[in-house]
């Protein structure tokens, strides 16, 4: 698959620091990734490019310089590379997610196992789940290469919806006296 690339390269003043976080934070919430100090890609897609015009305005704003590139890689292979360090940044994404329902789901197992069936407790693992369906939503976006893990992470936040499903039917039951 044939992708362009928009590649970010920037300088920001050292001091204060919190310039270069926010540009840091700006670029990975956009899903840029990162390929050495100050330089980053993103596909040449109209949501991307938006968050790098942002990221050039903080850096803009902060007193530094920002130069943005469109690239495609000069041979297959370097095209092949551009995409391979994309997606290995959305499949470590990935790779998070599902340990995180993971953690969800034995949290639900934990809290059954001990009897803690209370409405204080289903509205924190409601909350939970809407966290891990709000950074599903944000991935889906930003992987638009499909990395391997994607549709592991599909079946993965249904298994959280059914067992939240499971836990909230216990919860009522409990609360009724039942």
């Amino acid at each position: 698959m044939l992708v362009e690339w928009i590649v970010l390269l920037y300088r920001v003043p050292a001091e204060p620091s919190r310039h270069r976080v926010a540009v840091w934070r700006e670029l990975r919430r956009t899903g840029a990734v990162s390929l050495g100090q100050s330089a980053w890609l993103a596909p040449a897609a109209p949501a991307f490019a938006e968050g790098i015009r942002r990221a050039v305005g903080l850096v803009e704003a902060a007193g530094g310089e920002a130069l943005v590139l469109d690239a495609g890689g000069h041979q297959v292979a370097d095209q092949e590379r551009l995409a391979a360090t994309y997606t290995a940044a959305r499949q470590a994404e990935w790779t998070e997610f599902l340990a995180e329902c993971g953690k969800y789901l034995a949290e639900l197992d934990k809290e059954v196992a001990k009897g803690k069936l209370t409405l204080a407790e289903l509205d924190e693992e409601e909350q939970s789940l809407e966290r891990l369906r709000r950074w599903y939503r944000e991935l889906r976006l930003r992987d638009v290469l499909g990395a391997p893990s994607a549709a592991g992470a599909d079946q993965r936040l249904r298994a959280c919806e059914a067992k939240l499903e499971d836990y909230t039917q216990r919860v009522f039951r409990a609360v009724a006296g039942q």
